[in-house]
């Protein structure tokens, strides 16, 4: 039996969070199209009857702007030390970039084995361009690493990536129960689906100025009760967030009800507000309060 880590690395939007969840079957990592929607490791853990994989879902490795920014990178790095296999997920429908290569020469510099994983090639009708763009990412290695092509949107190839995953994994009993598939909370849960909601529904610089807390989280067999806190930079920020009316924190607040219902599979009453906190994407002390700390 195989068992071991497998950590996911790449620039921003290359489909990570995509490719984990098609894996597992189940959402279990936020995703939307903008950056930064990621912002901590996640255990994603897939098991077979050939062994175990245990997945790190990583933030997109970009330059840091802010103190949340180079915790956001400091997440990603942090994936790599202790991983058994290292995807590099790219995306197969462009050329390498100056952020590929960046991480190629500050991340991937490692004897961990990489396996080179283009996603999106269902994007390209072209064959040849497809392989004009895997000469471009397989140049920014010295070793000749093994490449999969596929499509975490459609689950193209997905066998063929887990075969070559179980391939570089050392034998051993599994490290997780076998019906385990994350080892996230509800709470890190509701923080995560509250933020996707808000990512989702708007836009500008609101979706990177938001934190979200949660402030109780009480369970019982028919109800979970959840009271949340969402936090932003400044007063027109959170005039935005609530919407005419209370109307688009209505519309966050019933979204991530529904999402949430559907994986606690009872009701949940979800009460949310919105608070303003200064700059707290350059401050240590809130980057702490709201859980983007890194584990010690």
């Amino acid at each position: 039996m195989k068992s071991g880590f497998t950590s996911i690395i790449g620039r921003p939007n290359v489909g990570k969070s995509t490719l984990l969840n098609r894996i597992l079957g189940q959402k279990i990592v936020i995703t939307t199209d903008k950056a930064q929607t990621t912002r901590k490791r996640i255990k994603g853990i897939y098991t077979t009857d050939e062994g175990q994989i245990v997945f790190i879902d990583t933030p997109g490795v970009h330059k840091p702007l802010n103190k949340l920014g180079e915790f956001l990178l400091d997440e990603s790095k942090m994936a790599i030390p202790d991983a058994d296999v290292i995807l590099f997920l790219v995306d197969g429908s462009e050329p390498a970039g100056k952020g590929d290569k960046w991480i190629v020469q500050n991340i991937l510099q490692t004897e961990i084995p990489v396996i080179i994983v283009m996603n999106k090639v269902d994007k390209v009708k072209k064959i040849d361009k497809v392989d004009e763009n895997l000469l471009t990412y397989k140049l920014l290695f010295k070793k000749n690493y093994p490449v999969v092509k596929i499509s975490a949107k459609t689950g193209r190839n997905i066998d063929t990536l887990l075969k070559n995953i179980y391939k570089n994994l050392p034998e051993g009993e599994l490290l997780y129960p076998e019906d385990i598939v994350t080892e996230e909370s509800m709470r890190d849960v509701t923080e995560e689906i509250v933020r996707e909601k808000i990512l989702l529904n708007t836009s500008d610089e609101i979706p990177h100025s938001v934190a979200v807390k949660i402030e109780s989280y009480t369970e019982s067999d028919d109800i979970d009760r959840i009271y949340a806190t969402i936090y932003c930079e400044t007063k027109s920020q959170k005039g935005i967030l609530i919407g005419k009316g209370g109307s688009l924190l209505k519309k966050i607040g019933t979204e991530a009800r529904q999402d949430l219902e559907k994986i606690t599979e009872k009701k949940v009453f979800l009460g949310l507000e919105v608070k303003v906190e200064k700059d707290w994407r350059k401050k240590q002390s809130a980057l702490k309060d709201f859980g983007y700390e890194q584990e010690k």
